[in-house]
């Protein structure tokens, strides 16, 4: 699989349905598996947070679908 391939995907969180972000990037162990999927945040959630970005480890992601990524919490 690509980065191509999910980045256009929607990141949900499996429990409240709510989106939580775009993938903008990827983090990449030495081994070449993927450690995160770095998400840059909704427009909203700017409001509330300094940060533009969410890192969202691979052992939280629940599944990954036609048209979205499902992940388990924060």
């Amino acid at each position: 699989m690509r980065l191509s391939d999910i980045q256009d995907k929607d990141v949900v969180e499996l429990k409240t349905g709510v989106k939580i972000g775009n993938i903008i990037d990827i983090k990449i162990t030495k081994d070449g598996n993927i450690e995160s999927l770095i998400l840059e945040k909704r427009k909203y959630s700017r409001l509330f947070s300094s940060s533009d970005e969410i890192e969202v480890p691979f052992c939280k992601i629940d599944s990954i679908g036609e048209d979205v990524i499902l992940i388990k919490g924060l």
